[in-house]
C-alpha cells in the first residue's frame, strides 16, 4: 500500500484488549491508521495485507513470539521498511537483544509512558521518511535512466527491456510481434537550415503524433537522433503496411511554421516482424532486419514503408 509522506499506517499486535485500548487512546490524535491483531499470525496476514510503516507488537502473544514475528517481517525484502518495536514486561526485558538481533528497531517497557511511545515512534517516523524519499529519489532516476529527455518516450534501454519480455510471450503463445523503426527525411537539413532549436521542435511532434497512434498494449521510443522505435503486437501480416502509412501520412501532411516558412517533413519506415518461426529469435536480430528495411526505404525514395 502506497503512503504519503505526512500519513503511516500502525499495525499493533498484542493479545491484551486493555493495551491495544491503550495504544489507540495515544493515537487517536495523530495522523496514522491504526490496524489491531491479537495474534502472531494474524499480525502476519494484517502485516502482508497493509505493508504498514510501523508494528507494535507484545513480546508474548498466543501462537508464538514476538522474536519469531519481527523474523517473519525481515524476512520478506520487497516491501518498503517497516518501523518494529516490541514491547515487554519489566520481567521480560532480557528479550531485549533477542527482539533487537531479530530485526526490531526499539522496544517499550509494560505499562509504557504515552508520550515515551510518541517519542520512539517519532524516532522511526525520521527513519521512515527518509527511506521514502530515498525510495522516491531512487525511482525519478529509475525512470529518467529509462526515458529520452527531449521527447520524453522511452529510450532504446527501456524499448529492449519491454520487447524482450513481450518477444517471449510472442514464443510462448505464437501472435504476431513487428518492430518498425521510423527515421525522418533529411532532417539535417532542417538542422542546417533552420537550427537546432527548429529540428527540436520537429522531433517533438514526431514524438507526440507517435506517442497518441500507440496503443496502449505497445510502445514506442526514441533511440537517439531522428531515429525512432515501435514494437507492435497482435497485427496480421496483411495490415502492418497499412496500420504504419496511416502514420506516415499523418505526419507527412503536417506542417512546421519555421522562419516564416511552411515546411513538410517525411519520414520512412523499415518494418521487420516477428511471425510464426520464433526460435532463436532475439530483439537485435529483429531490429537489424528493421533497420535493412528502412534503408531500402530511403533508397526506394524516401516517405515510404518497406516491410520485410
Amino acid at each position: 500500500m502506497s503512503q504519503s509522506s505526512s500519513h503511516y499506517e500502525l499495525l499493533v499486535v498484542d493479545d491484551s484488549a486493555v493495551y491495544r485500548k491503550l495504544v489507540e487512546q495515544v493515537f487517536s490524535s495523530q495522523p496514522y491508521t491504526l490496524s489491531f491483531a491479537c495474534s502472531g499470525d494474524e499480525g502476519m496476514k494484517l502485516f502482508n495485507e497493509r505493508s504498514p510503516s510501523f508494528v507494535i507488537t507484545d513480546w508474548m502473544l498466543p501462537d508464538f513470539s514476538g522474536f519469531e514475528l519481527c523474523q517473519r517481517i525481515r524476512k520478506d525484502l520487497s516491501r518498503p521498511y517497516s518501523w518494529i518495536i516490541v514491547m515487554t514486561s519489566s520481567r521480560e526485558k532480557g528479550h531485549v537483544v533477542q527482539a533487537l538481533e531479530a530485526g526490531a528497531d526499539d522496544y517499550l517497557t509494560k505499562p509504557f509512558d504515552p508520550e515515551e511511545m510518541l517519542a520512539r515512534v517519532g524516532v522511526g517516523r525520521r527513519i521512515i521518511d527518509l527511506n521514502r524519499e530515498l525510495a522516491a529519489k531512487t525511482l525519478r532516476m529509475e525512470e529518467a535512466a529509462r526515458t529520452d529527455p527531449l521527447t520524453g518516450l522511452p529510450n532504446r534501454r527501456a524499448i529492449e527491456e519491454w520487447a524482450s519480455r513481450q518477444m517471449r510471450g510472442a514464443d510462448r503463445h505464437g501472435f504476431p510481434l513487428w518492430v518498425i523503426l521510423g527515421d525522418l527525411d533529411n532532417f539535417k537539413q532542417i538542422n542546417d537550415t533552420f537550427g537546432h532549436d527548429a529540428g527540436d521542435i520537429v522531433l517533438k511532434t514526431f514524438a507526440d503524433l507517435l506517442k497518441r497512434n500507440t496503443r496502449a498494449s505497445d510502445i514506442c521510443g526514441r533511440l537517439g537522433g531522428d531515429e525512432f522505435i515501435l514494437v507492435v503486437t497482435h497485427v496480421e501480416p496483411g495490415n502492418i503496411a497499412a496500420t504504419i502509412n496511416r502514420f506516415r501520412e499523418s505526419f507527412s501532411a503536417l506542417s512546421f511554421p519555421l522562419h516564416g516558412q511552411s515546411v513538410h517533413v517525411t519520414a520512412s519506415f523499415g518494418v521487420a516482424g516477428l511471425l510464426t518461426d520464433h526460435e532463436g529469435a532475439d530483439f537485435s536480430a529483429l531490429l537489424q532486419k528493421a533497420d535493412k528495411m528502412l534503408y531500402q526505404a530511403k533508397r526506394g525514395g524516401r516517405n515510404l514503408v518497406q516491410v520485410s
